[in-house]
Order: structure tokens, then sequence, then C-alpha cells
């Protein structure tokens, strides 16, 4: 589609829907892998393990990347500083 193609104003409204739809299981999806992260950050800790396995974040970090090219590192690091708080 191109940007002068005409838009119904009923599509619009369904695409503004489903945006919305789409913006409500990010950030449901967001939450719930900060408490699995937090979680296993205690566990880790319980057991005498290290507070960060920097080989696990290097790995989310490139299948950010890989998946989503440059910006992908940024998302990742704020998905991962939900789940482990900042540095």
């Amino acid at each position: 589609m191109t940007a002068s193609a005409e838009i119904a104003p009923d599509e619009l409204q369904d695409l503004r829907v489903e945006i919305d739809a789409l913006d409500a299981e990010i950030i449901r999806l967001w939450q719930r892998r900060a408490e699995v992260s937090k979680r296993i950050g205690e566990i880790r800790m319980a057991n005498g393990g290290t507070r960060l396995v920097l080989d696990r974040e290097r790995a989310i970090l490139e299948k950010y990347r890989a998946a989503l090219g440059d910006d992908g590192i940024q998302i990742a690091m704020l998905v991962l500083r939900s789940g482990r708080g900042p540095l």
C-alpha cells in the first residue's frame, strides 16, 4: 500500500483496535517476563549463584538483534532491565 492510498474509516478504526489489542498483549507479556526473570534471579542467588549471567544476557541481546536489527539491542536492554533492574 502506498502512502497516498486511501483507507476507509472503518478499516482505520479496525487497525487501531488491533494495535490496542497488540499493545495490551505486549504489556502483559512484558510484565510476565519480568516476573519470571526476577524469580530466576532469586533462585540463582539462593543457590549461591551470581545476580547476572553475562553469557545468557549476551545471547538474549544477540537474539533480539538478529530478529529486529540494531533497534533490537535497545529493546533487549529494556527487557533485561525490567527483569533484573538497572546495573
